[in-house]
């Protein structure tokens, strides 16, 4: 339920949001210094129930006790959509730059708008369909633009080599991480409405992390033996874009329509990039930026539909 009174400070609640998340692509590109993709998605996941766990378990037992069956396996189907898009995003950041892998896994909220009708019961406008149109769009510029040159005309390899391109595996990779993320959105966005945030985003984080780990053993993957250095950076991936980012979006939900949360979000991939630019020295290039202005704008157009 949406309050009519939201607190004086929530707007600088939601910058603090935006930022926090923007942090995310560089503590996991430092991690995969040395740490693989699913020990790195795992250990962010762990790490994040650990710090949860004491005030969940024992501010809140009595809520999580009385949480109904459908509302159990609802919980715990929304985390295990969230390791897929962890495990999916991260690995992305392997083989494409920041900028791509964040803007396409930022298309989330128009997947959520494209899904709506079928699980949630809300009509396809005509704007949701045009924003959808820009943002595939846009994210097919963005999926060339690390394989194509433009020197006196744009210039692209053949569409065999360009499909088996380290690149292109990044793009599809964070695509299905913003495919994936919708599941998440689309069961948060009924059970919040009945939980509240500490014992949902617990339930959700700590399914999401057994997944993870799971994962990571199949794959052959350990979270033991690394430097020090890098459990210093999954700690901070863990602290500042999952609890704080993360979390404060799922606070912010009390306070603003949903839709206009999935909107503030965008703010993601606009972060990301200028840190990148400045820490990473990943420069975007003309062609990025439209490919990222198209998908934004087509985000933005689909989300601000919505009643």
């Amino acid at each position: 339920m949406v309050e009519n009174r939201s607190p004086v400070y929530l707007p600088f609640a939601i910058i603090i949001a935006i930022v926090s998340v923007s942090t995310a692509s560089l503590f996991i590109r430092f991690a995969q210094q040395e740490a693989p993709s699913l020990a790195i998605a795992a250990i962010r996941l762990a790490f994040a129930s650990l710090l949860l766990a004491p005030h969940a378990l024992i501010r809140y037992k009595d809520e999580m006790r009385a949480l109904t069956r459908n509302e159990l396996i609802l919980g715990l189907l929304s985390g295990f959509f969230l390791a897929l898009h962890f495990a999916a995003w991260i690995s992305s950041l392997e083989f494409t730059s920041v900028a791509s892998s964040v803007v396409l896994v930022s298309t989330g909220p128009l997947w959520v708008a494209l899904l709506s009708p079928i699980f949630l019961r809300e009509p396809l406008t005509k704007m949701i369909f045009g924003g959808m149109v820009l943002a595939l769009l846009g994210g097919t510029i963005i999926a060339i633009s690390d394989s194509c040159t433009w020197q006196a005309g744009l210039t692209c390899p053949s569409l065999s080599s360009l499909l088996q391109g380290k690149s292109m595996q990044g793009n599809l990779l964070a695509l299905s991480g913003a495919i994936t993320v919708s599941g998440y959105l689309l069961i948060g966005r009924r059970l919040r409405a009945k939980m509240s945030l500490i014992p949902y985003i617990f339930m959700v984080y700590s399914m999401a992390a057994l997944v993870l780990i799971a994962f990571m053993l199949v794959a052959r993957q350990t979270p033991f033996g690394y430097p020090a250095i890098t459990y210093l950076w999954l700690l901070l991936l863990a602290l500042i874009p999952q609890i704080i980012g993360h979390s404060t979006y799922n606070w912010t939900l009390r306070f603003l329509p949903a839709t206009l949360v999935a909107i503030l979000t965008l703010g993601e991939p606009i972060g990301s990039t200028i840190l990148a630019y400045f820490i990473l020295q990943e420069s975007p290039g003309f062609i990025k930026l439209s490919g990222a202005f198209l998908i934004l704008s087509g985000i933005f157009i689909a989300t601000r539909s919505q009643k």
